[in-house]
């Protein structure tokens, strides 16, 4: 027998209040679940899943669409969550928000003991009440863009993004955007792979990346090495060509070691799987949106070996590049046979 050992726990939370929008619980709740499901297939005793449901009194809480649910717990017998989601609501939100005295308090110590916090549409008015977004980038559902601003000025409203990130207090703009939030809280929990694994079951239609779709205060093409910041740009405009990092690193002036060492010291990544995150993506909007083939589609984005370019593919997002075609595009597009 092998020894016994502690699965990694992740407690997750969803605050309910009246008038939310029942979706914005249950479908994170889902697909949490469902990456739980395929984690205890792959990685037995390796994870575990608690999901707790708070409000600020143990009644029935009634949602939008007039479905009751019954809160675990109250703010002050909740247990620390290491992720909460607060619920997208209905209508007015300051009227909600005065409704349920006690929640600001609530997430600023789960802020302060260092849990992921994630608003969603209008719900993200908590956290800006609480103060959580004070000179940090936010967003929520667009038709409250202007009473938003109004009514928290010190907040960095962005209007043009789905997603913002500032450390671990996130917004989402609506339902749909947490879905792909969501997926990017499995990749953290679990792995790649479970993440790719559920994203296919929820999400059969064309959806963008976590990356594309947010605001990180921090990110990468803001770090402060311009001539990292240069050397991505020169990537994006030539990585369907032969990139040797040698002669990248010659072409700013730097030694191969030393170009390795800034570039990932700015963005987190080597050169090399900076190049190759490019490629691939490139490859899944190819995908989606053309009907060049997979050996067409693999040239287009610097790969000559149109096998090799099918495994690094398979290996990075679970599933082959015809099968991604086949499942994106089922909806939208009559695929013809390659």
């Amino acid at each position: 027998m092998t020894a016994s050992h502690h699965p990694l726990t992740h407690r997750v939370q969803f605050l309910l209040v009246d008038e939310m929008l029942a979706t914005s619980a249950s479908l994170p709740a889902e697909m949490l679940s469902a990456a739980q499901s395929v984690a205890d297939s792959r990685q037995r005793g390796q994870h575990s899943l608690s999901i707790d449901t708070v409000a600020t009194s143990i009644r029935r809480v009634k949602t939008r669409a007039g479905l009751p649910i019954i809160p675990e717990y109250t703010l002050s017998t909740a247990p620390a969550g290491d992720i909460i989601f607060v619920p997208s609501l209905w209508r007015n939100p300051q009227r909600i928000i005065r409704n349920n005295p006690g929640v600001t308090h609530w997430l600023q110590q789960a802020a302060e003991r260092g849990a992921t916090i994630a608003g969603v549409g209008t719900g993200c008015c908590f956290l800006a009440e609480a103060g959580l977004l004070d000179g940090k980038p936010a967003t929520t559902h667009w038709y409250y863009f202007d009473e938003f601003a109004q009514h928290y000025p010190k907040v960095k409203l962005k209007r043009d993004y789905f997603i913002t990130q500032a450390g671990e207090i996130y917004c989402a703009a609506s339902v749909n955007s947490l879905a792909d939030l969501t997926v990017h809280f499995i990749q953290k929990l679990y792995s790649l792979p479970i993440a790719h694994h559920v994203e296919r079951h929820f999400s059969h239609e064309i959806r963008r990346s976590y990356e594309s779709l947010r605001y990180f205060e921090g990110n990468i093409d803001k770090h402060s090495d311009e001539t990292v910041l240069q050397a991505q740009l020169w990537m994006q405009d030539h990585f369907s060509e032969e990139v040797k990092v040698s002669l990248l690193a010659e072409l700013f002036d730097m030694s191969t070691r030393t170009f390795n060492r800034r570039f990932k010291a700015a963005t987190g990544k080597t050169p090399l799987d900076y190049l190759q995150e490019l490629r691939l993506n490139t490859a899944k909007e190819l995908l989606q949106t053309s009907n060049l083939n997979i050996g067409e589609i693999a040239f287009k984005v610097g790969y000559t070996d149109v096998s090799y370019f099918s495994r690094l593919f398979k290996t990075h997002y679970q599933t082959s590049p015809h099968e991604y075609r086949k499942t994106v595009r089922a909806k939208l597009f009559s695929v013809s046979t390659e």
